[in-house]
């Protein structure tokens, strides 16, 4: 029995229409006009006999069955494209495409991405490393981490690290002149702070660590300021004064004794962490999965 498959044509126009939930940026895409893709939908759903779409003067929602033909869709034009790559260019070798923050891809993953290229030498890998939310299709990304709540509809979401933040200086603060002992002495030493754009007030700084350890009368906002966790860090090895260090990025010089933790108080995040994000319609590819099961293992490891 012959199958019952809708053109081509309207199936690529209702998954772009679907991935970006906006008609408009789905044209542009696919070099057409929002009426095209309004015009393609229209057909798409007159011939499977529902509705996938409710659009509305301020959005585009996906219906149980535009989602379900969504997932479906995006993996079989997945498969084609990878299809053609392999019959096409067959010298052209595999690649991932990671996007990352750059405090997260100096930190942590650069310095752990031999163990992952020793696993897989074949596969090249290129890592794009910006704090500024990618856009997966159009930039062409295959896998990201992320730092948030970790809230990205229509994605694969895999939580890295349970965030603890606690100071951090370089060993030779600790009996310098003056001397690190007590978090009294801090009055006597430089803060290193760190603003990030996206930073609330459920986010760790220096006035939530002082409340914490019972001293309100200090002068919280004095010192250096960073918009960079990596530049924040690298001011607290270089000695220039004390800063306020998440789990992940900061456990590797604590390893290696680069920094020390002066004060056993630290504060727990638990609405913000780094996790490792995929569309879920690409999230099973081969590359795709092995760098999810390996960073995943890194950070067990640790």
């Amino acid at each position: 029995m012959a199958r019952r498959i809708p053109g081509l044509n309207a199936l690529r126009t209702f998954e772009a229409a679907a991935r970006h939930l906006n008609f408009t940026r789905a044209a542009e895409e696919l070099s057409v006009t929002p009426a095209a893709v309004s015009a393609q939908i229209r057909t798409l759903e007159e011939q499977v006999g529902v509705r996938l779409l409710w659009r509305t003067s301020r959005n585009v929602r996906l219906t149980e069955a535009g989602e379900l033909l969504c997932d479906a869709v995006g993996q079989a034009l997945d498969l084609v494209g990878q299809a053609v790559e392999q019959i096409g260019t067959p010298a052209i070798r595999p690649t991932l495409k990671v996007s990352t923050g750059f405090s997260f891809a100096a930190k942590w993953l650069v310095p752990r991405l031999d163990r992952f290229r020793r696993l897989y030498p074949d596969l090249d890998v290129r890592i794009d490393a910006n704090d500024r939310l990618v856009d997966f299709v159009r930039d062409e990304i295959d896998v990201a981490i992320r730092f948030g709540s970790g809230i990205y509809p229509n994605m694969r979401v895999d939580r890295l690290f349970e965030e603890q933040v606690f100071p951090v200086c370089s060993p030779k603060l600790l009996d310098g002149d003056p001397p690190l002992r007590v978090p009294e002495d801090l009055r006597h030493h430089v803060l290193i702070h760190e603003a990030w754009p996206a930073q609330d007030g459920s986010w760790p700084d220096w006035r939530t660590w002082f409340l914490a350890a019972g001293l309100a009368d200090v002068d919280m906002q004095r010192g250096l300021h960073f918009q960079q966790s990596a530049l924040t860090i690298q001011a607290a090895i270089d000695g220039q004064g004390v800063a306020l260090g998440n789990t992940s990025l900061v456990g590797d010089d604590l390893a290696a004794g680069r920094l020390v933790q002066p004060f056993a108080l630290s504060l727990s995040v638990p609405r913000f962490s780094y996790f490792v994000v995929a569309p879920r319609r690409n999230a099973e590819r081969w590359s795709v999965r092995a760098f999810r099961d390996w960073i995943l293992s890194e950070v067990a490891a640790r």
